[in-house]
């Protein structure tokens, strides 16, 4: 709900229209087969467009001296390549996962940052399918690695943590390892991204209706205090989207990492 969509306000005789869950929950745009298609998909589409149109642009026709857009999508690339993938996975290993991690970023990101774009007002992170949906690829990713690297006895010491030199306690050990590694390390994963969006968002929202709400009589002192809170938590909510992306993406690096560890 954007603030000015209410009439109410401070000493009208009406309650503050406090944001909520009903903040997260948007009508049908249209349905094909008996599917809806909302607000936070288009938004998704749009990103993925916009992503994947921004790389067509900026290397479609690399040039040897790259233009303004060249050089812009280089610096993400190599901050992707460079920052995160090879500092977790090394160059040997890194290189043939920079692709997808690099994608993974900048979806990641632009889901965030539609959060502060005007009109659209809505991070699509927000809607726990979005994480929770990306958290499953890179598990995905993981166990197959996993398996694939150390075959199926290998693979399941690697989650499990199995070392015989534990001793009587190896069987909590591994009891333990299992479930951190099968079933919290992909919830977490989709959680940390989706609890963070959801908060800020849930905030911003907050404090830009109270702008509205209190803009009336004295309460327009109040409303100038809660307007700047809305412009301050609007420039934390851009730092934050870009670390939400950085450590989303270096926790897929480390997942990997793991999973083609050799285990001892």
């Amino acid at each position: 709900m954007l603030a000015f969509e209410t009439d109410c306000h401070i000493f009208d005789g009406c309650g503050f229209p406090a944001p909520g869950l009903h903040s997260f929950v948007f009508k049908p745009l249209f349905s094909i087969g008996g599917y809806d298609f909302n607000k936070p998909m288009l938004l998704a589409l749009l990103g993925s467009i916009a992503i994947i149109g921004f790389f067509w642009v900026a290397f479609g026709k690399a040039k040897v001296v790259p233009g303004k857009l060249q050089m812009v999508g280089e610096a993400g690339y190599d901050f992707v390549r460079r920052g995160i993938v090879y500092e977790a996975l090394g160059k040997k290993e890194g290189d043939k996962y920079v692709p997808f991690m690099v994608s993974l970023f900048f979806f990641v990101w632009i889901m965030n940052l539609w959060s502060i774009i005007p009109v659209a007002q809505f991070p699509v992170t927000s809607i726990i399918a979005f994480p929770a949906g990306l958290a499953l690829i890179v598990y995905v990713l993981w166990m197959y690695l996993t398996f694939k690297k150390h075959g199926f006895t290998g693979g399941l010491k690697n989650i499990t943590g199995y070392d015989k030199s534990l001793g009587g306690i190896l069987p909590m050990v591994v009891v333990l390892e299992f479930f951190s590694n099968v079933l919290v390390r992909p919830f977490t994963h989709a959680v940390r991204l989706f609890a963070n969006m959801f908060a800020g968002h849930l905030l911003i929202v907050m404090f830009t209706i109270a702008s509205w709400y209190l803009l009336n009589g004295i309460g327009i002192a109040y409303a100038g205090v809660s307007f700047v809170m809305t412009i301050l938590m609007t420039a934390f909510e851009l730092f934050i989207q870009a670390v939400q992306a950085y450590v989303f993406v270096l926790l897929a690096c480390n997942y990997v990492q793991g999973a083609l560890a050799e285990h001892h």
